[in-house]
This record gives C-alpha cells, sequence and structure tokens, in this order.
C-alpha cells in the first residue's frame, strides 16, 4: 500500500551548518518521525505566500498544523499581550490560509498546540492571549507539569485515544471562542479546552498536547488511516 504524502507546517530561522549561517526551512523531526511510524510520508511546508496553499492542498493527503510560537493576535481581533513572543506574521498569514484550503477541499487535518490555535482563529474563533491572567494560575505552563485531559469518547479524538490523556504540555495561550463548526471534545481539570473537531469533514482534529513526542501512536495512526 502506498504511504499518503503528508505536509507538514514549517518555519523560517536561522540556522548554522558547517561555516554557514542562514535561513532554512526548520522542522522539530518528531512530527516526520511520527507521520512515517504511522505509515505515511511527510514533506516540509514552508510558509509560502498564502496564494500557494490550493496548489499545496491538491497535492496532499493530509496536513499538520505543527507547533510553534503563539499567533499573533491581529489574526483574531485582540491586542498583543507584550508576555507572548513576537508573532511571524508570514507564518500566520501562510497557516491560516492553509487551514482554509484544507477544510474547504476536506483533506485530512491534525493539528497540533499552535496548529490547534490556528485551525480555531481560521475558523472565525478567538484565543485567550495569556491563560494564567484567567486562571489566576500558571499551571498550564509549567514545563513538566502534567495533568489529565477527559476526552468525549464519540469523538473521533475518542475514538482514537480513549476517553483520557496524562499530558504535559506548557501553553500559555487557549481556545476562547470557538470557530465555525468546530466542537470542543477534551477538557483539562479545569475546563480549558485542550481537544477539538471539526463537525463534517473527515478528521479534522485539534489538540493542546503534543502526540507526535510520545510512544502512543494512536492519534497518528488514525489521521494516516482517514488520509489514506
Amino acid at each position: 500500500m502506498s504511504r499518503p504524502l503528508i505536509g507538514i507546517t514549517a518555519y523560517f530561522e536561522a540556522a548554522r551548518w558547517g561555516d554557514w549561517v542562514r535561513e532554512a526551512v526548520l522542522s522539530p523531526p518528531s512530527y516526520a518521525k511520527a507521520v512515517g511510524r504511522a505509515g505515511g510520508a511527510p514533506v516540509m511546508l514552508p510558509p509560502m505566500a498564502p496564494s500557494a496553499v490550493d496548489d499545496y492542498v491538491r497535492g496532499l493527503k493530509g496536513v499538520v498544523l505543527a507547533g510553534g510560537v503563539e499567533l499573533g493576535a491581529d489574526t483574531y481581533g485582540g491586542e498583543q499581550d507584550e508576555r507572548v513572543h513576537e508573532p511571524q506574521a508570514h507564518r500566520d498569514r501562510f497557516e491560516l490560509a492553509l487551514a482554509r484550503a484544507a477544510v474547504r477541499a476536506d483533506v485530512p487535518i491534525l493539528a497540533i498546540a499552535r496548529g490547534m490555535h490556528v485551525l480555531n482563529v481560521a475558523q472565525g474563533g478567538t484565543l485567550i492571549p495569556w491563560l494564567p491572567d484567567v486562571l489566576d494560575n500558571d499551571r498550564h505552563a509549567e514545563p513538566g507539569g502534567g495533568h489529565t485531559i477527559q476526552v468525549s469518547v464519540s469523538s473521533k479524538l475518542g475514538k482514537a485515544v480513549g476517553d483520557r490523556v496524562e499530558t504535559s504540555a506548557p501553553h500559555h495561550q487557549s481556545v476562547r471562542r470557538l470557530g465555525s463548526g468546530l466542537l470542543a471534545v477534551a477538557w483539562a481539570e479545569d475546563q480549558i479546552v485542550e481537544g477539538i473537531e471539526l463537525q463534517g469533514h473527515r478528521f479534522g482534529v485539534g489538540v493542546q498536547w503534543h502526540p507526535e513526542r510520545n510512544a502512543d501512536t494512536r492519534l497518528f495512526d488514525a489521521f494516516i488511516e482517514a488520509a489514506r
């Protein structure tokens, strides 16, 4: 059986090799390895002009919206918090356009961490720009601080991973208002949304944590199966 071609969003950053320091297209290898283990053929998608996204989507069987720095608040009509990393506007524009194109084409989407926020904002949703201000604590941003995620068993996410996930995924932002067609399907103990799903789509799942870093491959397995 041939491997479906899966695009993984990447970013431009300065990198060193040999005596050279140049801007490069970068992506943590864990995404490509997770796609490969599940039976897909990974390809990197650099943040090019948004006008190219329909051509990308026509050639792909699935899209991974990968993690990274927080979305700029201007993408959802908010005010940029000075405590948030400087946004990468070129990446925001490209990935929002890519997410919308994948939704229109019914191409399977696995949206991870920042990627979940991209999917939500692409569908008209908003984000909490600095989560500790809402909760009066920083527990979601503590490095290594694990917590239990409750998952709806009737969702595609629940059918893939079961009714709960033990995870550690520090984040300062979270979903506030859900975008059009999206449902919350996973929650932390304090009811912060940790997973979303696009209704009526072949596979449109977003998670706040990083399944590509885990030995548990079930979510990637389900994603690649949908991409076939």
